[in-house]
Formats: structure tokens, C-alpha cells, sequence
């Protein structure tokens, strides 16, 4: 399936389906952020780092509650429209609560990074993960049913590290990963752009958390907290949780990519090796064959970290 056909067949949804959908995802990410912001609300006296796994823990309950919602209502929720609105209500909560107590230059920092954020988001909707095509002809001459069976099979080097994404039904080279926050398969084309992406959002939650935190310590010393607008705080309070529970997360899946760039290996490659030749070394023992992993593309840390950077 070619870039144009995976385009078209999003396209295919009507402007209602679309509109109900993006209506869904928004009154999701406000039921989700009400809920957590009750937590300081009803648990007053713990401490924040004691809020944080009851955060989580009502923040998924709030998630599952908007899927089972779902089934009522016959439209399901984005999950990049859900990570769009979730970014655009923690702009909206520091630009109308938080901003007054910042410094200019953290200003100034926080804004250009929620709209590098949301520039990003643009482009890796919309950008080509590298989607290969090829005629059925091919399938032909090569003999396999399927483009799969082409793809396992290490007799064509021109399908190197091509892999098939179920979710998109398309061919990716460079295949990491299926990414529904972004809607898009993360390929060679676009691994760079999801590392940045990833990283600027560990960076720009970090930030938010730095200024939310200034906010509340600011109400505590100056003794505002018991006049302060309850719902600016709570909310206040409500999104540095949620914030530092993404921080947490993001920061071992990027951990986790790291790696895979010094190392040269893809998600799907590390959990999937057994269904690609080229990553099995099989040994004779006395009894059986026991397989282990091998990986033929590790030209050593610097030389993969170049790989990756080259354009």
C-alpha cells in the first residue's frame, strides 16, 4: 500500500465522523484531567509523591471509563487528537493560572516548546514513514504468496529491514514501530522526527512541572493557598501529576530507543527475531539446535549513531 492509498483511506471517514471523533477525544482529555485533579481535592493532606500512583491509578480508570463510554455513544476517541488536546490543555492552564508567576525567559521556553510540540505532531501525522510498494509482479517472479513471505525470507536484499506494520497494513523500511500517539508507523523516514518528538515532550513536561511547582510553592510561602481560586489550584496540581506520570514513562521509552540506536536493532526486530533469518545464529549441541540471536546490522555504537543521523 502506497503513502497516497494510506492517506486516501483515512480520507474516506466523512467531516461528521471526523468532527465526533475530535468532539470525543476532547471531552475525554477534560474528563481524564477532572478526574485527577479531584485527587488533591479529596486527599488533602497526603503528600504529592504519595498523589502520584493514586493519580495514575484514577487517571487509567478515567481512560477505561471513556472506552466502555465509547460503546453507548458508536464514536471512538483519537489518540493523536488525544495527546493534541492533552498538550493544548496544559498550555491553556499555564497560560491562564501558572504564566503570572513565571520568568519571562521560562515563558518565553515553555511557549516555543508546547509549539515545536505541536509543529511536530504535523509532521509525523502527515510525513511518509517510508512506505515501500511493490507491483505483484514481483510476488511472481519471486514466488511468495504474499509480500511477507518476501519480507521473511533473506533472499532479497532489496527488502532489507523492510518489515509489515498489521495496523496500517503497509511496508515499512526501517520499521520500529506502530505508534498510535502519533498516529503513524515510525520508520526510517521518520525515526529522527519521533526521537525528537520524544524527547521534547520529556523536555516540555519537565518544564511544566518545574513552573507548576513554583506555582504551588508560591501559594504554600506566601500564605495564598487558603484564598487562592480551589479549581485553578487543584488543577494546577491535578496536571504537575499527570505530567511527571508521562515524564516517567517517556523517559524509559526513550531509554529504551537509545539503546536500540547504539546497538542497531528495531523494536519490532527485538521482540519478532525469530521470524527473520538474518538474526539467527543456530548452534548443535549434543541433543538439539538451540537458536540464539544474532544481530548482522551492529557496526559497533559510533558507527550506528552515524547511521542513524545521516540524512
Amino acid at each position: 500500500m502506497s503513502r497516497l492509498a494510506s492517506e486516501l483511506h483515512r480520507l474516506r471517514r466523512s467531516p461528521w465522523e471526523v468532527l465526533c471523533s475530535a468532539l470525543v477525544s476532547c471531552g475525554l482529555v477534560l474528563f481524564s484531567q477532572l478526574a485527577v485533579a479531584i485527587v488533591p481535592r479529596l486527599l488533602p493532606s497526603i503528600s504529592l509523591l504519595a498523589m502520584l500512583p493514586v493519580a495514575g491509578l484514577v487517571f487509567l480508570a478515567a481512560i477505561l471509563v471513556g472506552r466502555f463510554w465509547r460503546r453507548f455513544i458508536g464514536v471512538a476517541a483519537s489518540a493523536p487528537l488525544f495527546v493534541l488536546f492533552n498538550v493544548l490543555f496544559l498550555w491553556g492552564v499555564y497560560l491562564f493560572v501558572i504564566r503570572r508567576d513565571t520568568s519571562s525567559l521560562l515563558d518565553m521556553l515553555i511557549n516555543a516548546e508546547c509549539a515545536l510540540l505541536l509543529w511536530g505532531l504535523y509532521r509525523i501525522l502527515s510525513g511518509d514513514p517510508g512506505i515501500v510498494a511493490y507491483e505483484s509482479s514481483f510476488l511472481e517472479e519471486a514466488g511468495c504468496k504474499d509480500f511477507v513471505d518476501a519480507i521473511c525470507s533473506s533472499e532479497y536484499p532489496s527488502l532489507s529491514r523492510v518489515r509489515h506494520c498489521n495496523c496500517c497494513k503497509a511496508n515499512v523500511r526501517g520499521y520500529d514501530h506502530h505508534c498510535p500517539a502519533f498516529g503513524n508507523c515510525i520508520g526510517q523516514k521518520n525515526h529522527r522526527l519521533f526521537m525528537a518528538l520524544l524527547t521534547g515532550f520529556v523536555v516540555a513536561e519537565s518544564t511544566y512541572t518545574m513552573c507548576s511547582t513554583k506555582y504551588i510553592t508560591r501559594c504554600i510561602t506566601s500564605g495564598t493557598l487558603i484564598t487562592e481560586n480551589h479549581l485553578s489550584l487543584n488543577m494546577v496540581i491535578g496536571t504537575m501529576l499527570f505530567s511527571v506520570l508521562q515524564v516517567v514513562w517517556q523517559v524509559v521509552f526513550l531509554i529504551w530507543h537509545v539503546y536500540g540506536i547504539c546497538f542497531n536493532i528495531r523494536t519490532h526486530e527485538w521482540i519478532n527475531w525469530k521470524k527473520y533469518p538474518e538474526f539467527q545464529m543456530k548452534e548443535q549441541p549434543q541433543s538439539d539446535f538451540e537458536v540464539k540471536f544474532v544481530n548482522p546490522y551492529d557496526k559497533g555504537m559510533l558507527c550506528n549513531i552515524r547511521e542513524f543521523l545521516k540524512p
